[in-house]
């Protein structure tokens, strides 16, 4: 079995309230590759999805915010929840770890909402990137390209505009880690 990113951690940020989909798809998808993956958040203990339109699943957190660099990790993945990306912008440890990701050139993959946590970390200025529209008008005023497209690549930023999306998001995820990864390898 091809186990591409044997040997890689990526790290899944979420809080209360994620879309537990958006997480747990790219997930299932990621673990078949050898991927090691660590949910971290500022909750402790565990955190709870948003499933359709009530709570969801709890998980389990790896790993607190306050204790995670961007070099502990490979990837990131930012999923999408309204509650979660609320809780999520207001944390400056979010926003350094955001930073930490984008300024290392490491690939970042965000969907839904969740892509409006890069504009929080003050990281979307000139980047081509979809989303869910509910957040255009935030992503166009921190200096984002906005793209119609369902599904968006601008170097190792890979954004997708919601649910809809989430299976061509997925493969493209696993695509794009791969071949990140197979870089690395090379270099």
């Amino acid at each position: 079995m091809d186990q591409p990113l044997a040997g890689k951690t990526i790290a899944i940020l979420v809080a209360n309230g994620f879309e537990e989909t958006e997480m747990t798809e790219p997930q299932r998808a990621l673990l078949k590759t050898g991927a090691t993956l660590k949910v971290i958040s500022p909750e402790q203990g565990l955190v709870n999805g948003w499933h359709g339109k009530a709570w969801g699943h709890y998980f389990p957190v790896d790993q607190q915010v306050v204790e995670v660099l961007a070099a502990d990790f490979d990837m990131l993945i930012l999923p999408g929840g309204e509650r979660s990306v609320a809780k999520l912008a207001g944390n400056a440890h979010v926003r350094r770890i955001i930073g930490g990701f984008m300024d290392g050139g490491k690939p970042v993959a965000a969907i839904d909402d969740g892509v409006s946590l890069i504009a929080v970390a003050q990281k979307i200025k000139g980047r081509t990137v979809s989303a869910s529209p509910a957040v255009r008008e935030a992503l166009e005023a921190a200096g984002a390209v906005w793209s119609d497209e369902p599904l968006t690549i601008d170097k190792a930023l890979l954004t997708a505009d919601g649910l809809d999306t989430l299976p061509t998001f997925v493969d493209q995820l696993v695509k794009a880690f791969s071949e990140a990864a197979q870089v690395k390898k090379a270099a």
